[in-house]
């Protein structure tokens, strides 16, 4: 790559989340470059300016930064070290956009470092909504030389690229940002079950409380009154929230941090998901798919899905 030349950026993993992520770098102007385990995934940036490629080992070569949306740590680990890295040019950057434990993050940067190929970490929050209007959060972790080589790539697509520390630090942010989010929902749901069980109608109270002090953007994300019937999106959501929670487990265990009871009650806010928006939407109906999508995107839960839901 020539000094005044825009690098040429891969992606893998054209899901829900990466497509439009990868939309957004193509429409910046980086030369986009994109493979897939399946070549008929690639049909979705039909519409894109792009080079597709059957081959993986001609992909790496063609590429200066590489950016991955697949589904988990094992996904990650067998491209890296199934070929990817050893065929990246030196100098080259792998950037891992999904959600894994800081220690596989360290070690993929180990494995990369031994062929002169960098490695960031840098999870984005914010669902299919945040991609498809270019305001994600992108948390990172890596070197400060090779975030910055990056970041104008990371800002095709975000609104905040934070870089919050070395390897494995932006997987870190990203998992306490779903621990987060997942204990206060236990705390919504836990006013929820006070106020009826008194009997009084939970919903005017969560909406005045959307406006006071005691908010939090798990208690401003969760709609009322909607006509829709979550059901079975919802069961799969908590399933998919749980797995999140396993892997926050298994980084504070490998972080040597006694984190049960911080766990069980994020796992306790992921388990009440479908009682809380069965309390604060008494009126389900059938409704479309893609209405019920639509709906679960705007209060967020659409994220943890794509982080596992993507196709490459």
């Amino acid at each position: 790559m020539k000094d005044n030349d825009l690098p040429t950026v891969g992606f893998i993993g054209l899901g829900d989340q990466g497509l439009p992520m990868a939309i957004a770098i193509a429409d910046a102007g980086y030369p986009m470059h994109a493979w897939g385990r399946r070549p008929d995934s690639l049909a979705a940036l039909s519409d894109v300016c792009h080079v597709g490629h059957e081959d993986l080992t001609d992909f790496a070569a063609a590429c200066d930064i590489v950016g991955l949306c697949v589904s988990t740590d094992d996904d990650v680990s067998g491209l890296v070290t199934g070929g990817l890295a050893d065929h990246l040019r030196p100098g080259s950057v792998i950037v891992n956009h999904g959600t894994g434990t800081p220690k596989t993050a360290k070690d993929l940067a180990a494995f990369c470092a031994d062929r002169r190929v960098e490695f960031l970490d840098a999870p984005v929050s914010g669902a299919r909504a945040g991609a498809e209007a270019r305001t994600l959060t992108t948390l990172v972790g890596g070197p400060a030389a090779v975030v910055k080589h990056c970041e104008s790539v990371f800002r095709s697509f975000s609104a905040h690229v934070l870089h919050l520390g070395p390897h494995g630090a932006g997987q870190l942010a990203k998992l306490i940002n779903n621990t987060l989010l997942m204990m206060n929902r236990a705390n919504v749901a836990d006013v929820i079950e006070l106020l009826t069980a008194g009997g009084i109608d939970p919903i005017p109270f969560v909406e005045a409380a959307k406006l006071g002090s005691g908010s939090s953007r798990a208690l401003q994300l969760l709609p009322t009154r909607s006509p829709a019937d979550f059901g079975a999106t919802v069961a799969h959501l908590t399933e998919v929230e749980l797995l999140d929670m396993d892997i926050f487990a298994t980084a504070m265990t490998d972080l040597g941090i006694d984190a049960a009871p911080t766990t069980a009650r994020a796992v306790s806010g992921a388990r009440r998901l479908g009682d809380v928006l069965h309390a604060l939407n008494p009126r389900p109906c059938t409704t479309p798919d893609d209405v019920v999508t639509a709906a679960l995107a705007g209060i967020g839960l659409t994220g943890t899905v794509i982080a596992r839901g993507v196709e490459d």
